[in-house]
């Protein structure tokens, strides 16, 4: 069992910590070594601003793009992959050739990918109806109805994929600030996804289940909960117009986006301290002065930075900053299961990168191992997902805290059973990752409402914010965005 560190996290409710006995001095201080206090502190260093320092409060850096390891893969515990940007996000592309991810272009324009670092075939497949389907759209024993509508909202998206304002902004697009503030579009943030499905007539059970699957697996919540900007988003954000070879592949490792983790981590080399858990903080005069606590040492410390940047959630800096409330913010519980399996596991059937099992509640698994291209096979190594999706996130996460091993064990594999009835015939061990407040939810009202506008201000132009829930979309393009943004303001 395992999950982020909410013992000493929770002590930001008590705040009983010593007086500081140590200063340290920086000019530009970062908290949060998630992916949105990475991208700042690579945005810094490569402006020329070499003194900072960052503080995390687990053992480790990345936030959800974090990882484990057994001794047949890596596995990740949170975000496993990344699409190919659109061609407009050029501080993505630019990190992708620094990261040897993209290996520069041809003379046509087409960039070079390294395909090792790529989902291989097959990339995803879907059970329904007792069989295995390539594509995680049903296609197989559907009816006519139910094709005619899965076609017309594709099309639908395809439109709404090229869609622009008279000032050029698509309606949308990644990150969300560049998207467009039309007031046709706004609207669209204000109702429900699901609202908004049955204005345009679409009612196949088949068509419903994948788009809720769709907003689950990116969102955290269902077509029942998200905004209908949000849940058109998913499917119109991405233009797929980077490279014409590769449409539907994503990056991805055996680890998740901790490989991302690690590419942006050697920005902080000598500049991080982990296990640090921020308090209180006061301006005085025109320092900043931060009062954490070492949970190595166990002694309280006080930074005197110029700037202060916290690339930390909105539910950590309500503990912090007096007048801060997350009252709209909605964080959703996810539950990660990495289970090591005999070699025999799925017999003749070849795993696909991602399995999804039709009218599930949970995600489906990723398969850790998919891109190995050795020829020597031991255990396999799946990854299953699960996000709580319902309209009281506090409650599902309480639940979620205080399930025990068996329960958790029977939630999984009572989900996973539909497929695959003898999966415990093959189980060697089961790792149960907790994460209380996965994801922000873009909710009614989340993406463009003045709560979120105006937790995105700076204090004072000293202390500066950055984080997912600001852009009410949990990706990793979202957080790099939203560190550079910041990162940007204070200097």
């Amino acid at each position: 069992m395992s999950g982020t560190n909410h013992i000493f996290g929770h002590r930001l409710w008590a705040k009983d910590f010593p007086e500081f006995t140590e200063t340290i001095r920086t000019k530009y201080l970062i908290v949060g070594g998630g992916i949105s206090g990475l991208s700042a502190c690579r945005f810094l260093n490569q402006n020329n601003q070499e003194d900072y320092l960052l503080l995390e409060m687990e053992n480790h850096l990345g936030g959800n793009s974090s990882n484990g390891e057994n001794k047949f893969s890596k596995f990740p515990l949170g975000a496993h992959y990344l699409p190919l940007p659109n061609k407009e996000n050029t501080e993505i592309i630019d990190f992708l050739k620094e990261s040897k991810i993209c290996l520069g272009e041809d003379e046509s324009g087409e960039p070079i990918l390294d395909e090792y670092q790529m989902t291989f075939p097959q990339q995803e497949r879907l059970f329904y109806k007792n069989s295995w389907q390539n594509d995680v759209v049903p296609q197989k024993g559907i009816s006519v109805e139910a094709q005619k509508e899965i076609q017309r909202f594709f099309t639908l998206m395809d439109g709404f994929r090229g869609k622009k304002d008279s000032q050029d902004k698509y309606w949308f697009a990644i990150p969300v600030h560049d998207s467009s503030r039309k007031d046709e579009v706004l609207q669209l943030e204000k109702i429900l996804f699901k609202d908004w499905l049955h204005e345009q007539n679409f009612k196949s059970e088949e068509l419903l289940w994948l788009l809720d699957y769709s907003c689950r697996d990116d969102y955290g919540l269902g077509i029942d909960y998200v905004s209908a900007w949000a849940g058109i988003h998913y499917f119109a954000g991405r233009k797929n117009n980077w490279s014409k070879k590769y449409k539907d592949q994503v990056f991805t490792w055996p680890e998740g986006n901790a490989r991302l983790t690690k590419h942006l981590s050697k920005y902080t080399k000598g500049k991080n301290l982990t296990q640090y858990l921020v308090f209180d903080v006061k301006i005085n005069g025109e320092k900043v002065e931060v009062f954490s606590f070492d949970n190595i040492q166990k002694k309280t410390k006080k930074i005197v930075a110029d700037k202060l940047l916290f690339a930390t959630p909105q539910f950590v800096n309500e503990r912090i900053f007096k007048n801060r409330s997350t009252k709209s913010f909605n964080y959703v519980p996810w539950l990660l299961t990495t289970i090591t399996l005999k070699n025999e596991f799925g017999g003749d059937e070849e795993l696909a990168w991602d399995n999804v099992i039709y009218g599930s509640e949970g995600l489906g698994y990723i398969y850790d191992q998919h891109q190995n291209v050795s020829q020597i096979m031991g255990e396999k190594v799946i990854t299953y997902y699960k996000s709580f999706s319902t309209d009281d996130c506090r409650n599902a996460r309480k639940k979620l805290y205080s399930m025990k091993e068996e329960q958790l064990k029977s939630l999984v594999l009572d989900d996973l059973k539909k497929a695959h009835p003898l999966i415990e015939e093959f189980i060697v061990e089961m790792q149960f990752q907790k994460i209380g407040h996965a994801m922000i939810a873009p909710v009614p009202n989340q993406i463009f409402g003045k709560e979120s506008q105006k937790a995105k201000e700076s204090i004072d132009g000293k202390i500066f914010f950055a984080h997912t829930d600001l852009s009410g979309i949990s990706i990793f393009e979202e957080a790099f965005y939203q560190g550079i943004r910041a990162a940007k303001e204070m200097i």
